[in-house]
């Protein structure tokens, strides 16, 4: 088959940060034609730094890092130094990187992505909070019938949320994005937190990346000790969930999923429940579905996949 064409819009964050390499390491399954960086986990100047020093980790300087938006639609920023650390990607020392920001913004990079290549050819891959992806829709509603697909990291439905009782962080963000996105009309797939959590950093599992042996498997492990502290303290967990990687690693291998096509609509108008995924998970509201909901993973095959093609960078 011939690779995917894929843009990664995200605010690393070291799960964001696993899920790039795991892109990057898998070229016969998809193609980073660039990576759009937005705020989020930090702010704008850090995710797009942090977005720069995981493609020098891999040996992948040749793939444009774009900014982006640097706040959310209509919101203050929620930034989320408690979990990933006041750079981001604590844990590993890595180096600032020597390569530049891909010259514009990361929407307009979107945009004439879509637009240059044929419909239904471009698969986009957020990681984190939707507004580039909104943006870029209002700007220019015609990219909505050319995505051939949006695969993204958020929301929640049996597992509630992480950044209130209600929403996931991602979504909470910039609920308004997540609106517009979800009502585009392009085709989605969502993994949510019901997904993510199963997806656990065990000590075995992080023992295998350190095992690796190579300056990526060991700091994804370093990554993974820092991350797990707060995840471990706050859910009485064995470790922390890997949530980003779940979106590449679907590109690879989707059987390792399973789902339902049902209607998702985002809540804007209550700061109660502000951000949740009303997910119509049992098919009860008869609204028509915009979104592929997934609900379980095989977590052993994805941790093998997962180190699997670590182990090629």
């Amino acid at each position: 088959m011939t690779p995917r064409k894929i843009i990664i819009d995200t605010d690393p964050g070291q799960d964001d940060a696993v899920a790039i390499l795991l892109a990057l390491a898998s070229p016969e399954d998809m193609t980073v034609l660039g990576i759009t960086c937005v705020a989020g986990n930090v702010r704008l100047s850090l995710t797009s730094k942090n977005a720069r020093i995981v493609c020098e980790l891999a040996g992948k300087t040749d793939v444009p890092v774009y900014a982006g938006c640097d706040r959310p639609m209509g919101r203050d920023l929620v930034t989320a130094e408690h979990v990933h650390g006041k750079t981001g990607l604590d844990g590993p020392d890595l180096p600032d990187p020597t390569m530049p920001l891909a010259e514009g913004h990361a929407v307009d990079f979107i945009i004439d992505t879509l637009r240059d290549h044929a419909p239904g050819t471009i698969t986009l891959c957020p990681l984190g909070p939707l507004t580039n992806i909104a943006t870029a829709l209002e700007r220019a509603p015609d990219i909505a019938g050319r995505i051939a697909r949006i695969v993204l990291m958020g929301g929640g439905y049996f597992q509630g949320g992480n950044i209130t009782p209600a929403a996931e962080f991602n979504i909470y963000v910039d609920p308004q994005a997540a609106d517009i996105v979800f009502r585009s009309g392009a085709p989605i797939v969502v993994m949510p937190l019901d997904v993510t959590h199963k997806v656990l950093v065990t000590k075995p599992r992080n023992d295998a990346f350190r095992a690796l042996g190579t300056p990526v498997g060991i700091a994804v492990a370093e990554m993974t000790d820092f991350f797990e502290r707060f995840d471990k303290e706050k859910y009485g967990s064995e470790g922390a969930p890997l949530h980003d990687p779940c979106v590449t690693a679907y590109l690879i291998n989707p059987d390792l999923f399973t789902g339902r096509h049902i209607n998702v609509e985002i809540e804007t108008g209550s700061e109660l429940t502000m951000g949740m995924t009303v997910a119509d998970w049992w098919r009860v509201s008869g609204r028509p579905p915009n979104a592929t909901f997934m609900g379980d993973i095989d977590a052993d095959g994805f941790f093998a996949l997962l180190t699997e093609r670590l182990a090629r960078l």
